[in-house]
């Protein structure tokens, strides 16, 4: 062996074991999801491609996936929505309000799901918060049912799932040039026109790295779904955790975990890549 590749040999000594790690974690348990996906019913071991044509010819099945992918991209775009006022004001601010809203954001990542989950069910319930206060004040007249609604879970996930959009806006606000925005005020643009032609195009990498973070993380939050959903409203998560759990039918859930995950990742991907293409352009121009 030569000095240059035994060189070679221990700088990447190091990475074994990591490579090892990957592999027994991510790359085995994924080849056997493939493995017992291609099973033609859970007592046999012949193999096909049933399960999949099962769920392409199955109206409900494709509706769950595509409510679910609706769901993941209800929520990002609301945490967007609500994102943008709160890292403006972040960037207006003095030190002590920017410490004061760096702890709020964070605040709710040092919490558990579970505990923020049960927090929305006692909030959204009968009973709940929401309910009584509207009640007292004359509002409404019987309490509204919130929890166990599309809305209701929309609301919680967008709450739970708000730090992951709020920071990646906030950098990316804090690393835009205060000279753009003055100059355009320079030439008499309204403080609209100065958020629509400057402001989000030039932070839009931010706003797009946390609308993926948020569209996988809602989309995949079983907790969430199936605690505020009450189990009204079938997902993806409930539906795998049904076929594997309930009806034990191995190969059309791990059929179900494969396509989910090809469709959230497909979806992240053409978003990726369709917004370095635009910002690309942006940067042109």
């Amino acid at each position: 062996m030569t000095p240059a590749s035994t060189n070679a040999s221990r700088q990447l000594l190091p990475v074994v074991p990591l490579a090892a790690l990957f592999l027994a974690a991510f790359v085995l348990p994924l080849a056997a999801l493939v493995a017992i996906s291609l099973f033609r019913n859970p007592q046999s071991a012949e193999l096909s491609l049933l399960q999949y044509l099962r769920f392409l010819s199955d109206p409900f099945s494709i509706k769950v996936l595509s409510d679910t992918l609706w769901l993941g991209a209800e929520v990002a775009l609301a945490t967007l929505v609500l994102s943008y006022p709160l890292a403006l004001v972040y960037v207006a601010s003095g030190p002590f309000m920017r410490t004061l809203i760096t702890f709020l954001i964070m605040l709710p990542l040092l919490t558990s799901t579970v505990v923020r989950t049960f927090a929305w069910i006692v909030i959204l319930g009968r009973d709940g918060i929401v309910n009584s206060a509207m009640l007292s004040l004359g509002l409404w007249q019987s309490p509204a049912r919130l929890l166990y609604t599309w809305e209701g879970m929309v609301l919680a996930l967008t709450q739970i799932q708000l730090p992951l959009m709020a920071l990646p806006v906030i950098n990316s606000l804090l690393r835009l040039d205060g000279n753009l925005t003055r100059a355009a005020e320079g030439l008499g643009a309204s403080r609209v026109r100065i958020f629509l032609t400057v402001v989000l195009p030039l932070t839009l990498p931010g706003a797009i790295a946390g609308w993926l973070l948020v569209f996988a993380a809602a989309a995949t939050a079983f907790i969430t779904q199936t605690l505020v959903g009450g189990g009204r409203i079938i997902l993806m998560p409930s539906y795998i955790y049904q076929q594997a759990v309930g009806v034990q039918d191995w190969p059309f859930a791990a059929a179900l975990s494969l396509i989910f995950t090809l469709a959230v990742t497909g979806i992240v991907f053409a978003i990726g890549a369709l917004s370095r293409r635009f910002v690309r352009g942006v940067d042109a121009a």
